[in-house]
């Protein structure tokens, strides 16, 4: 089975470009993971509600499904917060790997405001990290320094990715 590769982290980590640029190097589709939030949490987030864990329930089934339905190589991206969020998109995709964008709560707040048009406001970004439950030491993560270049970060995880899936050329 061909890998699928989670890029995940808080709000403002680069999750989107690196996503992006991973998909376009192996010729995978990418989701966005926000793409596939109900009208409820976007209203919610838009107006500066952090999302709970009922709230994220449907999407990750949702993000789990769109998974498990793209068998040849997909990438998406997923702030994927906490252990069970990961655990449950290991069960629907097992062999998914985690790419985990590690940033400090400073940058990714600069990172948001400097945003035109998104939805997720800066006010959100403390709520991001008190949800964030870091995947170091859980299995197929790859920890990066979010404030890397993006090639240099596209580079890491291709070169993980060839290392540690036997599918890739």
């Amino acid at each position: 089975m061909a890998a699928a590769l989670v890029v995940m982290g808080v709000a403002g980590c680069g999750k989107s470009s690196l996503g992006k640029a991973c998909a376009e190097a192996l010729a995978w589709p990418l989701l966005e993971g926000d793409d596939y939030h109900c009208p409820q949490s976007l209203a919610k987030m838009k107006a500066g509600i952090a999302l709970t864990d009922a709230d994220r329930q449907n999407w990750l089934m949702r993000l789990s499904q769109l998974l498990a339905d793209r068998p040849h190589g997909v990438v998406l991206t997923c702030s994927a917060l906490r252990k069970r969020y990961r655990d449950q998109l290991r069960a629907a995709r097992p062999g998914v790997q985690f790419a985990y964008l590690d940033v400090d709560e400073s940058t990714a707040r600069q990172r948001v405001a400097a945003r035109t048009g998104h939805l997720f406001p800066p006010s959100l970004v403390a709520s991001q990290f008190a949800t964030l439950e870091p995947p170091l030491g859980e299995p197929g993560v790859l920890r990066l320094d979010a404030t890397l270049p993006l090639e240099r970060l596209r580079d890491q995880v291709l070169a993980w990715l060839r290392f540690t899936t036997e599918s890739l050329p």
